[in-house]
């Protein structure tokens, strides 16, 4: 049996020094590694593999038309980088920029900007980054989730996976993604529930056995609707929960501009006569929403219902008698 890596490292190499595109066969009689005994439907799924694995390495190979069979070659304008001279303060900048990313927990591609990065160098010189400089410690199973399921939704193939609700219930869930979106230290998939027939939002730590469609993997399996807005499929914090309800939170005149960005294209508002601006919008979680309120604050105030502006009101009481 071939090594894998070195049959990969020999197409790369065999698809990227061609200036004529190369069919299967081709790479298959260029002595690449592939076992000369393989049957030809399980040469087909190792070429497509290996092909797939290069892809995720980040290298784009061309398909063009060969007549009865397609061809392939390394694009070389959208695979390599042009060269780009930094000055210092610019690698700094760099630098401080990837340092937050890295060290987010939440963010997904945080080994593959530690590499990019390490390559920069810090100065004019440029010496090697030190890694320890942008260690990061990701929560078990995001990390990699929410990056299998970002590459789903740009390749437009379905996810299967186990997923575990708020009530702790358990079943497998079959989904076209649609979209992801960072919420609170977590990362949430949109998509239509094949099973539902329905858009719905599925947080990605509560998912295992991630399992993306392997078949065809250069056809998409569906078509995400042109009117699709991730904006208007993000959830609030307070949107999540119980029964939804009615709430309105009325900004100050000095306030009101943050609406349109505050509100990420949920409810309706209206700017009264004197420059203040009520938000209605739809609720899950009393709490969450006074929580919401207060951290987005100063210059909001619950209007209704009552139960928030309880909830407001009891907060407040926690937090002075925390201070006695």
């Amino acid at each position: 049996m071939s090594d894998p890596v070195e049959r990969m490292v020999n197409l790369a190499l065999y698809l990227a020094s061609t200036h004529t595109p190369r069919t299967a066969e081709d790479c298959r009689a260029a002595g690449l590694g592939y076992p000369e005994d393989q049957d030809d439907a399980a040469f087909i799924r190792m070429f497509e593999r290996d092909k797939d694995a290069l892809r995720a390495g980040g290298l784009v190979i061309e398909v063009v038309d060969a007549g009865e069979s397609d061809a392939y070659r390394v694009d070389p304008d959208a695979t390599y980088a042009r060269p780009v001279d930094l000055t210092d303060a610019e690698r700094s900048v760099l630098r401080a920029v990837a340092t937050a990313f890295v060290d987010d927990p939440a963010f997904p591609f945080g080994d593959e900007l530690l590499s990019a990065v390490s390559k920069l160098g810090t100065s004019g010189t440029g010496g090697p980054l030190a890694s320890a400089d942008l260690g990061r410690t990701a929560p078990e199973g995001q990390g990699i989730h929410a990056r299998a399921i970002a590459e789903a939704v740009q390749t437009r193939k379905t996810v299967t996976f186990e997923y575990t609700n708020a009530a702790d219930q358990t079943r497998v869930r079959s989904v076209d993604p649609y979209g992801v979106f960072f919420r609170d230290g977590s990362w949430y998939l949109v998509g239509r529930d094949r099973d539902a027939d329905a858009v719905r939002t599925y947080a990605i730590p509560r998912m295992r056995d991630i399992d993306v469609n392997p078949s065809r993997p250069r056809t998409p399996d569906f078509e995400r609707p042109a009117d699709f807005d991730i904006r208007k499929a993000e959830r609030l914090p307070f949107q999540y929960g119980g029964e939804p309800f009615p709430a309105t939170v009325r900004f100050l005149p000095e306030t009101a501009w943050r609406i349109d960005r505050l509100a990420c294209g949920h409810g309706d508002s209206q700017t009264l006569p004197d420059g203040s601006a009520v938000w209605t919008v739809e609720a899950n979680d009393a709490r969450r929403l006074a929580s919401w309120i207060i951290d987005e604050g100063p210059g909001l105030y619950a209007v209704e219902p009552d139960s928030v502006i309880e909830e407001l009101v009891a907060g407040l009481k926690r937090v002075v008698a925390s201070h006695e």
